[in-house]
């Protein structure tokens, strides 16, 4: 823990103009990213005495090492760069907000020549028009069907749409007449983009002129006597009724608008959505964040507004912005998202009517949110924090290890030797974390000289980290990363509080004097051996006996058995690649197509080894040398197993066409 006091800038030195700070830890990882209308006011509130900040806050200053800041122009220039920063650091004490689904769009790809309609999910394209986000793509799907009839656009995958140009012949719906067939050229690309256009138009909102146009439309048709088009027509009009009626009408003057409504305890926060276009609701979503640093429903408004808008633009960014409370600088907030929608936006607290009544009914589904959230995690969260506890106790560490990493050695037989090295934080597998070994100091059997390898080759690594970011420099100087990104984790940058490894004592005393040959003694490790499921300390010669019932020695077994199923898959992949490795991989300079080429002319590598090199000269490409090196290659080889039919148990011989 370190003394705020120590790293505290001298009196005078920070400016009072808007900017940004970072506060970095011992490693140099960005912890924290803040910004400020004046540095000098903001950060002198960080170094106060401890006992009068917020515990997050007093957490996070005390987990820090350094600070530094960036000035800026403007409170915009400021709100700018703090989510650049926050999204590329991803600092653990910021609020971050997760979303609790990834929500369909109805998208509308106008960047291509002939524009399709069709459900997208994830990162948002440029050149595409989304709709939404919906709650289910059944519901798009519902929604189009009905719009198709009116607005006949292309929905077709670009395969199928190739293979309809070629064939000459539309798809179903181009018969059916919910497509315009530009496939076949029913319609020109200027006339289906047009169509495109006005699909975008309606589902932008723009229903009752386009409506009211096809009313005018039927009744011309019915006054001379078309009643055929005139029927299209009502059904047209009837099928876009129905399409409206699935989004009710929320607000009567037509608004687009966003409402933003949070429900939050001292721990956690939710937030909802819903957006408002031509009055209608077209789309609903919802976060949920741990609240790690010390900030109130101000601050949260902010943090939700800078991810909901940070990566759009446009139209994406709604004419009014309507939450229940209002950042600390409204102002830039406000200016920051009518530069990105490129007109003004108004963000405000609904006071009265509609508005105040629908922001009512966001903020109750914001609580419902809330609470199932904490309904599925309760016993989750619970029973992880009891396991990490109850390991604590049983190996008698100071605190809960948060991050445990497990060890497991694959073999077969002593060949393809492996090793897996799985990461779990919180209790929770952290799958980007998982790494593999391949054994490389010797051959054979050795369980116990493998695991010292693999623990000293993790460590080492570990220490280079360290060195790397500048916690060794000379002189108390700060080693600076050339490419520019220091505050960044690296592989294997993040000791564990516990190293778990698949086995005894013999594999324990083996992690144990890899690492006290690195200078490491604030890692504990401990072993899970699978006979009777005994926890194994360094220097112990009596078990640790975990009750059965144990959370602690469940968690245990799933991270001992995740790192031997992690390892297992990685050594049967390496088996398999060298089964199927051919004693012509050794011939130098002998590519893939002179190997086919051989096994075509042979028959099967049977045969080409009972050839005589001048039989391999007369392959196509083939002189005396390499035929001399294909067969001392064979002839070095060791003989293979005979392949065994599983079925009948008999052993086949291999005339067949063996591959190389």
């Amino acid at each position: 823990m370190a003394d705020p006091t120590s790293y505290r800038p001298a009196p005078g030195q920070i400016p009072d103009v808007p900017g940004v700070y970072k506060f970095r830890d011992e490693h140099r990882r960005v912890i924290y990213v803040g910004k400020a209308k004046s540095l000098k006011q903001r950060l002198a509130n960080y170094f106060q005495p401890l006992a009068s900040l917020h515990p997050r806050t007093a957490t996070m200053v005390t987990t820090a090492a350094s600070v530094e800041w960036t000035v800026v122009s403007t409170e915009v220039e400021a709100l700018q760069l703090e989510y650049s920063w926050i999204k590329e650091y991803d600092p653990r004490f910021n609020v971050k907000y997760r979303d609790d689904k990834s929500y369909p769009y109805l998208a509308v790809t106008l960047n291509e020549e002939f524009p399709r309609v069709q459900v997208m999910r994830g990162q948002k394209k440029k050149g595409v028009r989304y709709f939404g986000p919906y709650a289910h793509a059944w519901a798009i799907r519902e929604t189009v069907d009905l719009m198709l009839r009116v607005f006949p656009v292309r929905t077709c995958s670009a395969g199928v749409f190739r293979n309809a140009a070629s064939a000459g012949r539309p798809c179903l719906l181009g018969y059916i007449g919910k497509c315009s067939a530009p496939c076949v050229g029913r319609v020109a690309p200027e006339e289906h983009r047009e169509l495109a256009e006005e699909f975008c138009d309606f589902m932008a909102g723009r229903t009752g002129t386009y409506i009211r146009r096809l009313e005018k439309q039927m009744m011309a048709a019915a006054e001379e006597m078309e009643y055929e088009k005139a029927g299209r027509l009502r059904d047209d009009i009837g099928a876009l009724r129905r399409a409206m009626e699935k989004s009710a009408v929320v607000l009567a003057d037509a608004t687009d608008a966003d409402l933003i409504a949070l429900a939050e305890d001292e721990l956690e926060a939710a937030v909802q959505i819903f957006h408002v276009r031509g009055g209608r609701v077209r789309g609903q979503r919802g976060w949920v964040t741990d609240k790690v640093e010390a900030v109130d429903t101000a601050g949260l408004v902010e943090h939700a507004l800078q991810q909901l808008y940070g990566e759009e633009s446009g139209d994406a960014v709604p004419k009014e912005v309507l939450v229940p409370a209002l950042p600390e600088d409204a102002g830039a907030v406000t200016q920051w998202l009518s530069g990105r929608r490129g007109s003004l936006v108004s963000l405000r607290i609904p006071q009265r009517g509609d508005k105040k009544d629908l922001m009512a009914t966001v903020a109750r589904n914001a609580q419902q949110a809330l609470v199932l959230h904490k309904t599925k995690r309760a016993s989750d969260l619970t029973t992880r924090s009891r396991a990490l506890e109850e390991i604590a106790e049983a190996l008698d560490l100071e605190s809960a290890p948060l991050r445990i990493e497990c060890f497991d050695i694959s073999h077969l037989q002593g060949e393809d030797v492996v090793a897996s090295m799985v990461v779990f934080e919180d209790g929770l597998p952290r799958k980007s974390e998982y790494r593999r070994f391949q054994i490389k100091s010797f051959e054979g059997q050795d369980d116990v000289r493998a695991m010292h390898e693999v623990i000293g080759r993790r460590f080492r690594r570990y220490l280079a980290e360290k060195e790397r970011t500048g916690e060794w420099g000379e002189d108390g100087e700060v080693a600076v990363d050339e490419a520019g990104d220091e505050g960044r984790p690296k592989r294997f940058a993040y000791p564990p509080q516990l190293v778990v490894v698949d086995g005894g004592q013999p594999q324990v005393a083996a992690a144990r004097r890899a690492l006290d040959e690195l200078g490491i003694d604030d890692v504990a490790v401990c072993g899970l051996a699978k006979r009777l499921e005994e926890v194994w300390l360094p220097g112990e010669d009596d078990p640790v006996v975990l009750p059965r019932s144990s959370e602690g020695l469940y968690l245990l077994q799933r991270v001992r058995d995740t790192a031997h199923d992690f390892a297992i898959r990685y050594q049967r992949s390496k088996r398999t690649k060298r089964l199927r490795s051919s004693p012509l991989d050794a011939v130098p300079g002998l590519g893939d197509t002179r190997k086919q080429a051989l096994i075509k002319h042979f028959g099967s590598v049977k045969r080409l080894k009972q050839a005589t090199i001048e039989q391999i000269c007369e392959v196509p490409g083939f002189g005396r040398k390499t035929a001399e090196a294909v067969a001392v290659a064979l002839a070095q080889a060791a003989p293979a197993a005979p392949a065994v039919n599983t079925a009948t148990g008999e052993i086949m011989e291999d005339d067949g066409g063996t591959t190389a």
